[in-house]
C-alpha cells in the first residue's frame, strides 16, 4: 500500500512539474487545494492507464520497439499521457494536454521526474 501511494505522489509530483514548465498542459481550479486534488485524481488515472493500457500497447507495439531501438517509447509514454488527458475531460477534471507534441514532451518530462522522486522518495521495500 506504501508503495502505491508513493508512486501516486511521485506522479503527482512530475506531472505537476509538466504542468508547470509546458504552457500547453493546462491545470485549472479556483484555488490551490483544489489543483492539488484535482492533480492527485489525475495522478491516479495516469497510474491506471500505465497499469492497464501500456503493457497492451508494448505487446502490440513490440517490432517497432526493436526496429526503432527503443525510441518508440517515447510516443507510447505521449498516448498514455494524450489518453489520461481525454479520460481526465470524461471525468470533469481540469487537466487538458493540447497536442501530440506537447504529449511527447510532457511525457519526457514526467519518466524522468518520477524516475527521480522514485529513487528518492522511500517504497517500503526496505
Amino acid at each position: 500500500m506504501k508503495n502505491f501511494v508513493v508512486k501516486t505522489l511521485a506522479n503527482a509530483g512530475a506531472l505537476a512539474v509538466a504542468v508547470w514548465l509546458l504552457d500547453k498542459i493546462t491545470l485549472t481550479g479556483d484555488s490551490t487545494g483544489k489543483k492539488v486534488g484535482t492533480l492527485l485524481i489525475v495522478a491516479l488515472v495516469f497510474g491506471l492507464v500505465n497499469f492497464l493500457v501500456k503493457p497492451i500497447v508494448k505487446v502490440l507495439t513490440f517490432p517497432l520497439f526493436i526496429l526503432t531501438l527503443g525510441l518508440i517509447t517515447l510516443v507510447v509514454n505521449a498516448l498514455m499521457l494524450l489518453l489520461t488527458s481525454w479520460l481526465a475531460d470524461k471525468l470533469d477534471l481540469s487537466f487538458h494536454v493540447e497536442g501530440f507534441w506537447t504529449a511527447v514532451l510532457g511525457g519526457l518530462i514526467i519518466s524522468i521526474v518520477s524516475w527521480a522522486l522514485n529513487v528518492v522518495l522511500p517504497d517500503g521495500k526496505d
